[in-house]
């Protein structure tokens, strides 16, 4: 079982949802985090938290779909955490619509976040990882990327995307013993999936939690090193 004492984590989308539900479980785990987002008090909120588990937190506000502010951004978390040994792409947008309702630039925005922001932060990231031969990559993506349905064009375009560049670039970096995961989760309950009415604060037993997706993710990085998740689909129980 790898030990993730004193590694060090970026974790995008890190101040709420699934992003904070990931940043509690590594700091209880003794991983140093930074999380990253676009509304600066929800960060300090939750690094405040985080400190309480005696880790290093930071944070770094910028918009993933921006390239020059995360370049900027990554280069100042990496320069305060010294190094980085784990990359979580978790920030991401949705809307549902009608292919023809949909506007234009709302089309355009979920690509811009869900698959550039991913590929932004990922670039900014990688050379570290390769410099060290060693890392881990996990890459959110949505049962969405796996099957497309009415009304969800933009987003299910975005997490095929999100697949095909995630599987891609982990054949790329196996060799410096870098592992990449895709992981796929169904509905979980979230502030993203309240606000899109496909959720609610009382599916406490029949929707999964974002604590579920966080030990999934922590049960991957414990692997091995010899051994890779390379992806996960995360289903309920409860049809």
């Amino acid at each position: 079982m790898t030990q993730l004492k004193n590694k060090k984590a970026i974790i995008t989308g890190g101040g709420r949802g699934l992003g904070k539900a990931t940043a509690m479980t590594f700091a209880k785990e003794g991983i140093n985090i930074a999380i990253t987002g676009r509304n600066e008090a929800v960060l300090k909120e939750t690094v405040s938290e985080l400190k309480s588990f005696g880790v290093k937190a930071i944070y770094a506000v910028f918009d993933v779909g921006d390239y020059e502010s995360v370049k900027k951004g990554i280069k100042n978390i990496i320069d305060e955490l010294g190094s980085v040994d784990i990359l979580v792409n978790n920030a991401g947008i949705a809307a549902f619509g009608t292919f023809n309702e949909m506007e234009v630039d709302a089309w355009s925005q979920i690509i811009q976040t869900n698959v550039m922001g991913m590929y932004h932060v990922t670039k900014e990231v990688l050379p570290y990882l390769i410099n060290q031969n060693e890392g881990d990559i996990i890459n959110v993506s949505s049962t969405a990327g796996l099957s497309g349905n009415a009304s969800t064009s933009a987003y299910s375009a975005s997490k095929f995307a999100v697949i095909g560049m995630s599987e891609s670039l982990m054949k790329e970096v196996r060799k410096n013993n870098i592992r990449v995961c895709t992981v796929t989760p169904s509905t979980i309950v979230s502030d993203m999936s309240i606000g899109l009415g496909i959720a609610n604060n009382d599916s406490q037993e029949s929707v999964l939690q974002p604590e579920d997706f966080a030990e999934l993710i922590l049960a991957g990085l414990k692997l091995p090193r010899r051994a890779m998740l390379k992806s996960a689909s995360l289903w309920s129980t409860n049809p």
